[in-house]
């Protein structure tokens, strides 16, 4: 069956397509949820649902995967920045605590009437960032389409100390889970077929 990633982010398409699968990209035409109501997990199993449903009523006959990753500091959700000064003061609370990276992942086949979702929270440590090193942090990377106005990849460890947990989560997409996940559609990827998992990405050390 054919595989549809829900999502227009590059960093889920990279993770895909290091993993060896074979997919297409739609992008929903959803609005994020954002609530003070709802925990981490469940707003971002909710827009999750929302991204792969969107995408499977057109595409019945896929297996359409639909992702949601948001930050959360002391419980409190963090999400993407609205401008540049935001993104400042979001690395600056982040700055020498752990907050918590939660992903949420939805797989579903319309035409099977089969479903899948999960939930992946992976902790991460920030160094101690003065405002030299936030902007010159900032000055390398695009934060606003980002939760938590950063990325674990590329320029990640000029500002993470540690990540306790799945990597790739943090990166958009706990990729270990999600092939689990597509197995249960017979979805295999093919370098995976005999080999390791195809995740090249590495952590910051």
């Amino acid at each position: 069956m054919k595989l549809v990633l829900a999502s227009g982010s590059p960093r889920r398409r990279e993770l895909l397509a290091e993993a060896g699968l074979r997919f297409d990209v739609v992008t929903p035409e959803v609005e994020e949820i954002v609530s003070e109501a709802l925990t981490i997990r469940e707003l971002t199993t909710c827009n999750a649902t929302r991204k792969a449903a969107a995408v499977a009523r057109r595409l019945p006959a896929a297996v359409v995967v639909g992702a949601d990753t948001l930050v959360a500091l002391d419980g409190r959700v963090i999400g993407k920045p609205a401008d540049l000064r935001e993104a400042t003061r979001i690395l600056k609370r982040l700055s020498s605590r752990t907050h918590q990276v939660c992903t949420a992942v939805f797989i579903c086949s319309a035409a099977r009437r089969q479903a899948s979702s999960f939930c992946v929270v992976s902790q991460v440590q920030f160094r101690a960032l003065d405002d030299a090193a936030i902007d010159a942090y900032l000055a390398k990377i695009e934060p606003l389409d980002k939760a938590g106005a950063y990325a674990a990849q590329g320029h990640g460890s000029e500002i993470i100390q540690q990540i306790h947990g799945s990597y790739t989560n943090v990166v958009g997409l706990p990729m270990s889970e999600t092939l689990e996940a597509l197995r249960g559609f017979r979805i295999i990827p093919r370098a995976t077929r005999g080999a390791g998992s195809g995740q090249h990405l590495r952590p910051p050390r």
